[in-house]
C-alpha cells in the first residue's frame, strides 16, 4: 500500500497532466463526511461537483448498485433493459419532455442536444452565451461562453456557435437569423460564477422560440435533480424547453447523463442518427432509480430549497461582517459567494480547516453540498469560513 506522497507522486509520473488537484488522496466516505489515506476527515460542500447529490455511501445507492452487478453490468444498447426503462419512464413522467437518450456525461448530453436541434431543423447556428459551460468536446468547448476552454484548439473548432451576453435578451434578439437552429442556454450558470437570470430571461427566450421556430435548449448538468430546489431549475422560471440535458445528481456518483426532448422534436432522429456504447447500462440505471427514490421519499427537494436559504442568509451575515466578499447568489443547494480578490487561497485554507469547497471564475467559491445537508454541517461550515476571511 502506498502512502499519500507516493500515490500522488506515481499520478504525476504516469498521468497525463490536465488537473490541477488538491494535495489530499480520498479514500472512504459517509454522508457528507469524507476521510483521507491520513485518517483525516472533512465536510464535503463540493459533493463531486455538484454529482454525489445524497453524500456518500447512501444506503440505497450501494444497495441498488450492489444487486443490479450481480445480474447484469453492461450489455450495450443492441438489448432492451429494465432499469433503463424504467428510469426513464419515470423521469419523462417527471418533466415536460416526452423522449430521452442516455449518455454517460453532462458534455455527451449537451452533444447529443446539439445534434439533435441541428438535424431537426436542418439549420446550421446554435446561440449560446457568455460565462457559460456546456462540455469539453470540441462542439461543447465552442458552445462554452469561456474562452480559456477554447483558445488551444482555435485553429480546429467546429463553426455555427454565435455567442451572446448572458442574461440579455436583446442580443439574443439581434443574434437570431435564418440560419439560428437553436438557443443553448443555463437556466442558471455553474462554472460561470453562480449567475442567476431575471425572472422574465428563460420566459423571453422561450417566447422568441416559439416565434420563430427555434429549438429552446435548457442545460440542468448542474442544476438538476434538486440542486436548485425543483427537480429541475428551469421550473423556477415556468418554462417549457424543447430539450433538456442532464447528468451530474442523476446517478448519484456513477457516471450517467440523458437528454429529453419534446416529441416533435425528438422526430429530428432516426435509427443511425446517433449512438453510444455504455449510455444507459442497466448498472447505472439502477442507481438512478435509487437516487429518485430517496430525492422523494425523503423530500429533499424541501430540503434543498430549506438549507440553500439558509446557506445564503448565513453567508450573507458573512457579507455584512467582512468587505472582502463582494456578493452571495445562488438558488437551492448552488450558492456562490463572490470575493473581491482571487478566492484560490480560502479552498486552501478550508481544507485544512476540514472542509471542501471550490473557487471557480476566478473569485467566486462555490458550494454545491449533497442534498442531505444539515443546518448543524453548515453552521460549521460558515464558523471556519467567518474564520478564514
Amino acid at each position: 500500500m502506498m502512502n499519500t506522497e507516493e500515490l500522488i507522486k506515481a499520478e504525476d509520473e504516469y498521468f497525463i497532466n490536465t488537473f490541477t488537484r488538491q494535495p489530499i488522496v480520498l479514500d472512504h466516505g459517509e454522508g457528507l463526511k469524507v476521510w483521507d489515506t491520513e485518517g483525516k476527515e472533512y465536510l464535503d460542500f463540493f459533493a463531486g461537483i455538484a454529482v454525489n447529490c445524497l453524500g456518500h455511501k447512501n444506503p440505497k445507492i450501494v444497495e441498488a448498485i450492489s444487486k443490479q452487478a450481480e445480474k447484469l453490468i453492461h450489455i450495450s444498447n443492441i438489448y432492451y433493459n429494465e432499469p433503463a426503462i424504467e428510469f426513464g419512464k419515470r423521469l419523462v413522467d417527471l418533466t415536460c419532455m416526452d423522449k430521452i437518450f442516455y449518455s454517460n456525461s453532462g458534455a455527451e448530453s449537451n452533444e447529443g442536444a446539439i445534434k439533435l436541434a441541428l438535424k431537426y431543423t436542418g439549420k446550421t447556428e446554435i446561440i449560446t452565451t457568455t460565462n457559460s459551460f456546456h462540455g469539453r468536446t470540441l462542439v461543447t468547448a465552442t458552445a462554452t461562453g469561456q474562452e480559456k476552454y477554447k483558445k488551444p484548439y482555435s485553429k480546429n473548432l467546429p463553426h455555427g456557435f454565435i455567442e451572446v451576453p448572458y442574461n440579455d435578451i436583446d442580443a439574443i434578439k439581434e443574434a437570431i437569423t435564418d440560419e439560428t437552429a437553436a438557443i443553448l442556454v443555463e437556466p442558471i450558470q455553474g462554472e460561470g460564477g453562480i449567475n442567476v437570470p431575471d425572472d422574465d430571461y428563460l420566459p423571453q427566450i422561450e417566447k422568441l422560440c416559439k416565434e420563430k421556430g427555434i429549438v429552446f435548449i435548457v442545460d440542468e448538468v448542474q442544476t438538476g435533480f434538486g440542486r436548485c430546489g425543483p427537480l429541475f431549475a428551469h421550473e423556477i422560471f415556468g418554462v417549457k424547453p424543447d430539450i433538456m440535458t442532464v447528468a451530474k445528481g442523476i446517478g448519484g456518483g456513477v457516471p450517467m447523463g440523458a437528454f429529453l426532448a419534446t416529441e416533435e422534436v425528438a422526430k429530428g432522429f432516426e435509427p443511425g442518427d446517433h449512438g453510444t456504447t455504455f449510455g444507459g447500462g442497466p448498472l447505472v440505471c439502477a442507481s438512478a432509480i435509487a437516487v429518485l427514490d430517496e430525492i422523494f421519499d425523503r423530500d429533499l427537494l424541501s430540503n434543498s430549497v430549506e438549507m440553500g436559504t439558509y446557506l445564503s442568509s448565513k453567508l450573507v451575515s458573512l457579507m455584512n461582517k467582512h468587505e472582502i466578499i463582494r456578493e452571495v447568489r445562488g438558488s437551492g443547494l448552488l450558492v456562490g459567494m463572490e470575493l473581491n480578490i482571487d478566492g484560490g487561497k480560502y479552498v486552501d485554507i478550508m481544507r485544512e480547516k476540514g472542509f471542501l469547497i471550490n473557487c471557480t471564475a476566478g473569485n467566486v467559491l462555490r458550494f454545491a453540498p449533497p442534498l442531505t445537508v444539515s443546518k448543524e454541517e453548515i453552521d460549521l461550515l460558515v464558523e471556519a469560513l467567518d474564520e478564514a476571511l
